[in-house]
């Protein structure tokens, strides 16, 4: 329950972070099986803006290039890194 817990507070974080990258987003409809380019249709540059958001929020940066394809993807990733 716990890790279930993290990674719904991971999910918010990172639709604050969304919101930042494209405001025009409709956050209720963001879940882990969104996808990041077909879904929310986010080009190069917002993709870009959003690892710069990440890597400030939690922290890191980015040492090879990673294709997230959904926002699950990115939640997987980073509670890897913890």
């Amino acid at each position: 329950i716990t890790h279930k817990k993290g990674q719904q507070k991971m999910l918010e974080q990172l639709k604050q972070i969304l919101g930042k990258v494209n405001r025009e987003i409709d956050m209720s409809t963001v879940t882990e099986e969104t996808r990041l380019i077909d879904d929310l249709g986010l080009d190069s540059l917002s993709i870009m803006l959003f690892a710069m958001e990440i890597e400030a929020a939690f922290g890191f940066r980015f040492t090879e290039p990673v294709r997230f394809v959904t926002v699950g993807d990115v939640c997987e990733y980073l509670a890897n890194r913890q």
